[in-house]
């Protein structure tokens, strides 16, 4: 039964703008991939066939900072590639919406040194931080309905300073339990 039937009968369907507008903002989030190293590698996955981000509403990742309003920084982020980051950002559209995938882009990982940006939070407002290393699908995937969640609540302007929406600083929680091997493991004929 679709909304279609639904009006046939009754003749009217009634809802805020805000509510409409947000509703259109929440099922077309257009991702600019900003993936450089093995975040890179999840992130791509979730296009495919098996996770289809496209059904929730992320159709085709934009290569265009002007075409996208949904910025993902998977993997680490060296200094000299910051200034390129935070243009990207720069040219985005208002709203826009952060999600920081891996340890790499939201601490600088095990990349503890002067050349690895610690933490793009610094530099670029967050607004969901994806823990893994590298996180899986389904990761990212909770990261991008964060996002929506955030997207039905925000008003018509944002209620931050200056018209501006503030970041919410989201950490997601890992989603899985680990489980036993399910053959036991053997090293040198004893278990």
């Amino acid at each position: 039964m679709g909304i279609e039937a639904v009006l046939r009968q009754e003749g009217y369907l009634t809802t805020t703008l805000q509510k409409a507008v947000n509703w259109s903002r929440r099922s077309s989030l257009w991702p600019m991939p900003f993936a450089t190293a093995c975040c890179g590698i999840e992130l791509m996955a979730t296009a495919s066939s098996r996770y289809d981000l496209a059904r929730f509403g992320a159709e085709v990742m934009r290569f265009s900072p002007r075409q996208s309003d949904l910025l993902i920084v998977a993997g680490r982020v060296a200094v000299k590639m910051l200034p390129v980051l935070q243009r990207i950002y720069e040219q985005m559209t208002e709203p826009k919406w952060v999600i920081s995938m891996g340890a790499c882009a939201s601490t600088g990982g095990v990349f503890d040194t002067y050349a690895v940006v610690q933490g793009i939070d610094q530099f670029i407002p967050v607004d969901v931080y994806v823990p893994g290393c590298p996180p899986r699908p389904e990761m990212l995937m909770e990261g991008i309905f964060a996002i929506q969640r955030i997207v039905d609540e925000d008003g018509i302007p944002p209620a931050g300073p200056g018209g501006k929406r503030q970041p919410l600083q989201v950490t997601l929680e890992p989603n899985y339990e680990l489980k036993p091997q399910p053959v036991p493991l053997t090293v040198g004929g004893k278990n």
